[in-house]
This record gives structure tokens, C-alpha cells and sequence, in this order.
């Protein structure tokens, strides 16, 4: 049993050989190096994950863009209804509602969500304008929401039928596009092809390849 009085073996056998005793603990120096790893650490941190936060919100507006459109194509075909999506950018934030049409004309809301807030429906200076290098060759890119496209319907209206075709506001097969983007950023551009006829819808990516912007 340990006596209070005793001290620590490595510490009586140091004293008798004559050596300094090192007292237990960090020093200063270690102290500082410490602080300044993590200083360095957290600012490489921040600096990397200010852009990862806004790809993910640009990724998120796609994702939803998709994603609504999808569920009403779906919810037309399951419910035997006509499931009209709007595409909303006259105030912000941006956003897409979708609309069941009932069997005595009226519409139900089924659901609008909105983009994240540093995101829009929007055509990015720098993006493909050459109906032969447009998503799918969908439309100028003259507009953010691009369908009806050469039918005079309402560009910004789908309508999703029982049989999973998409209509414009007249009836009519409505092909088009709708493009996103966080603005100021050319390369942040998203794009989203609808083609009416079997209602397959399509998400593309502004890419630079060779200093050339390319739908991919």
C-alpha cells in the first residue's frame, strides 16, 4: 500500500540520479502548434464548403424540378386524371405547383414547392442558344421555361394526361424545357426536357468542356 509520503518511482529515481524532473502537461510552443493546425484546418474547411453548400442547393432545384414532374406524370396515369404542373417565376422564390383537374373542371392543389432561395427557373448568359446544341434541341434557350414549343400554348403549363402524354393548354403535344440556375454562375446550370408524346422527362447538366459550354 502506497504511503502519502512516498513518492513516484520515475521521479525518486531521477532525483537520485541527478536529473531534472519534467513536469507533466503541454507546453507552450506544443500549446500553439496545436491552435494553429486546427486554425488552418477550419479555414480550408470553410473555404471548401462554401461551394460543395451551393452545388447542393442547385442539385436540390433539380432534383425537385425532376421529381415534381415525375409525380405528376404518375399521379395522372394512377388516377385517371389530368395533373396540370405550372412552373412559377414571377416572384421569388421560383417555384412548381402541381393541380388535379376534377371531373367537374375544377382544379385541386396537390402540392408547390419552392427552389432554394439562391436558386431559379433562369437562361444564363453563355448557355446554348443553337437549337442543335439545346437540351434534346429543345427550344432557343430564349426563356427560362420553354414549352408549348411551336404550339402558341401556354409556355409554363404541362398538363399530364391518363396515359401518361404531356398536353399543352389546347390539347396539343407539348414538348419543351425548363432551365435553372443559381445567378451569376454559367456552370451551376441545370436543365430539365420534357418530351410530350410519352411524357419521358430528362435532367442535363451545363458542363465546360474545352472552354465550351456542353449540355450533358
Amino acid at each position: 500500500m502506497r504511503h502519502s509520503g512516498q513518492r513516484d518511482l520515475p521521479a525518486r529515481y531521477a532525483q537520485q540520479a541527478g536529473l531534472p524532473l519534467r513536469e507533466a502537461g503541454f507546453s507552450m510552443i506544443e500549446m500553439l502548434l496545436v491552435v494553429a493546425l486546427i486554425a488552418i484546418v477550419a479555414g480550408v474547411s470553410i473555404i471548401n464548403i462554401g461551394p460543395a453548400m451551393r452545388n447542393a442547393r442547385v442539385t436540390e432545384g433539380h432534383q425537385i424540378t425532376i421529381m415534381q414532374l415525375r409525380r405528376a406524370r404518375q399521379e395522372s396515369i394512377d388516377k385517371r386524371r389530368v395533373f396540370i404542373v405550372t412552373f412559377n417565376t414571377a416572384t421569388n422564390p421560383h417555384s412548381i405547383q402541381i393541380q388535379r383537374r376534377e371531373q367537374d373542371n375544377t382544379l385541386t392543389p396537390i402540392v408547390q414547392l419552392s427552389l432554394p432561395g439562391d436558386i431559379q427557373y433562369r437562361v444564363e448568359p453563355g448557355v446554348p442558344t443553337n437549337v442543335t446544341n439545346t437540351p434534346d434541341q429543345f427550344g432557343t434557350a430564349q426563356s427560362a421555361v420553354e414549352f408549348a414549343l411551336g404550339t402558341g400554348g401556354n409556355n409554363n403549363e404541362i398538363y399530364f394526361q391518363p396515359d401518361g402524354s404531356a398536353r399543352d393548354n389546347q390539347g396539343r403535344i407539348n414538348n419543351g424545357v425548363v432551365y435553372l440556375a443559381r445567378p451569376g454562375a454559367l456552370y451551376s446550370s441545370r436543365a430539365v426536357t420534357l418530351y410530350g408524346f410519352t411524357g419521358r422527362i430528362k435532367g442535363w447538366r451545363l458542363q465546360n468542356q474545352g472552354g465550351i459550354a456542353v449540355w450533358n
